[in-house]
């Protein structure tokens, strides 16, 4: 029996502000043909399988196209647990109908733990249980007291999701007896969960959210019963094994989320899973490396430098999409304007500009006691004029130019495809 992990797809997701529905397309081609290659029976999707709550019309799309191609393809099952990013009651809505092609969701818990155990069959005969567990939000699990300090609700909250995943692997161990009576044969424990494991590796601007308030809340591997074959993970964007343990793992993102992601090697794992009477006989994990459908490059240093560097793409015939840091001393105030004349007529594409000489000035420009976060957007445009001495003649058609753009912003239909 093959089993396909695979987690935090983020349909929907933009890039500063660019569409990344190719990617996305050409990603779910390349897992519907990865799980035809590789024979799989079960597909596991561990969570924010949507970038939010409201996916748009073209996520929803690419979503159901994918369910359906795959429940007529050799995998028998998929199941679906919600992440952070999802609606559970948008996941859940379609639930019934999607339990005729043979694919579970469960996008929230409830007080009956008979929900996050399914048993999943093939010709009538149990093949695996898994214990499909979707992301714990705290007001799920945790009965808030008055009084409370945040150190005593982080400790409550931590023991309450070690608590749920100790219940749940009791539940499973009880059916597995049951199963292996009228089978004789032992039948596999997966366990699924999205959340943050102690350890893990993250990085500071790859998007994930924090799950829990606090450090405390990380969930040590030895919150997962030993008598789980394998914990398929979904939350942090790097593929990885949580404590060293082979068969507790994250799959990571299947794309990257932002460049700082861009030089990570994507995957997906394969767990192959072989029973006889009486024990798991074989387990053996094999990682799959997902190509990388659009390349992110980020350049960072003075004019000179950032120039070089997108001519050596030029020449390359990159198509990358780049986010520059301009590093120099020199106050270049057309800078867009003179790097996007470089990457004209090339397939590459600026997706941000980061003037650090133009933000340290602005910065600077701010009172004593002052930070960003106290200021609205008209007065961080207007303490940008007043550092750059723009003339009073030009300011008003500036600011009229800006308010456009920021009412444009502001109307933008998220969901219009």
């Amino acid at each position: 029996m093959k089993i396909l992990h695979t987690s935090d797809w983020h349909l929907g997701r933009t890039l500063y502000g660019r569409k990344r529905y190719v990617e996305f397309t050409l990603f779910l081609d390349w897992l519907y043909h990865t799980i035809q290659t590789e024979k799989i029976d079960i597909l596991l999707i561990c969570g924010d399988i949507f970038d939010t709550n409201t996916p748009s019309n073209k996520a929803q799309e690419l979503y159901y196209q994918f369910l359906c191609k795959v429940s007529q393809s050799s995998c028998k099952h998929i199941v679906i647990i919600a992440g952070n990013h999802d609606s559970p009651s948008f996941l859940e809505a379609p639930k019934n109908l999607l339990q005729a092609l043979n694919v579970h969701v469960i996008g929230m818990i409830d007080n009956d733990l008979e929900k996050e155990i399914i048993i999943l069959e093939e010709n009538d005969v149990a093949k695996a249980i898994i214990c499909a567990t979707p992301y714990l939000r705290d007001k799920d699990i945790r009965i808030a007291e008055a009084g409370e300090n945040i150190d005593q609700k982080n400790i409550k909250l931590m023991n309450a999701i070690k608590t749920h995943y100790m219940d749940i692997a009791k539940l499973a161990e009880e059916k597995q007896k049951d199963l292996h009576k009228t089978t004789g044969k032992n039948i596999p424990i997966i366990a699924m969960g999205h959340l943050f494991a102690a350890g893990s590796t993250t990085l500071s601007d790859d998007g994930v959210r924090d799950l829990y308030v606090g450090s405390l809340v990380h969930i040590g591997a030895d919150t997962f019963s030993e008598n789980f074959d394998y914990v398929a993970l979904g939350h942090l964007h790097i593929a990885q094994k949580v404590g060293h343990n082979d068969y507790i793992r994250y799959s990571g993102s299947p794309i990257p989320m932002g460049f700082g992601e861009a030089n990570q090697n994507k995957k997906v794992f394969v767990l192959d899973i072989q029973i006889d009477k009486n024990t798991c006989r074989e387990k053996k994990i094999e990682e799959i490396s997902i190509p990388c459908f659009q390349s992110l490059v980020r350049i960072s240093g003075t004019f000179q430098q950032i120039s070089d560097k997108i001519n050596e793409l030029k020449e390359a015939n990159s198509d990358a999409w780049l986010e520059i840091e301009f590093t120099g001393t020199e106050l270049i105030g057309n800078l867009r304007e003179s790097l996007e004349e470089i990457t004209a007529a090339t397939k590459m594409e600026i997706r941000r500009i980061r003037n650090a000489k133009m933000a340290e000035q602005t910065l600077n420009a701010l009172h004593a006691g002052e930070d960003l976060n106290d200021l609205n957007t008209d007065e961080v445009f207007l303490r940008c004029l007043d550092t750059f001495h723009v003339p009073d003649e030009e300011r008003d058609s500036l600011t009229q130019s800006y308010h456009e753009i920021l009412q444009i912003l502001q109307e933008k239909e998220e969901n219009a495809e």
